[in-house]
């Protein structure tokens, strides 16, 4: 079983191109967030953006497999209101105790991802173990590509790195 597992959120289906197309780069299995109540119209886009102000947790629920089976989870979100999307953030504080090691994927309109990842490590009392941002247009033409396909690899090899043994700290074999 692979140690990554991609777990998106989307609600215009652009993060979901990109997490399809990391899966399949990567060979990683894929875990949705859904939210219970779904969010159509123009309320539904001004409930979105006065969730991500105020930083409300919608309720949601997680499709995918066992995330306690994972060492890392990348997690694939949008950014609404420079920041990260309500059901992403209930997702991250519903299951923080699950999640080992985190990445993050961000996709923006134009800018705000700096603060989805430091609300990330804020959720989970750690900083993230990588983040990238990819701007809608770049994931609908496709050229994010190469950049995501790095960006995988990047996480494969931080996770492997974080799992290797450790000596202690009153070790007084050289490093």
């Amino acid at each position: 079983m692979s140690k990554v597992l991609t777990v998106l959120y989307s609600y215009t289906g652009t993060c979901r191109q990109l997490a399809r197309l990391m899966c399949s780069q990567q060979g990683w299995p894929l875990g949705e967030v859904i939210e219970t109540r779904p969010r159509g119209g123009a309320w539904g886009f001004c409930r979105g953006v006065l969730d991500s102000w105020f930083r409300r947790q919608p309720p949601i629920r997680y499709a995918g497999p066992p995330l306690e089976s994972f060492d890392a989870v990348v997690l694939v979100a949008p950014i609404w209101a420079y920041r990260l999307a309500s059901p992403m953030r209930s997702f991250v504080a519903t299951h923080k105790t699950q999640l080992r090691h985190v990445a993050v994927v961000s996709v923006m309109g134009g800018s705000g991802a700096p603060n989805a990842v430091a609300e990330v490590g804020r959720l989970t009392g750690r900083p993230p173990l990588a983040s990238i941002a990819f701007t809608t247009r770049e994931v609908v033409d496709g050229s994010c590509a190469a950049r995501l396909q790095s960006f995988g690899v990047m996480v494969e090899a931080l996770e492997d790195r974080s799992d290797s043994p450790r000596m202690p700290a009153w070790s007084t074999q050289p490093l």
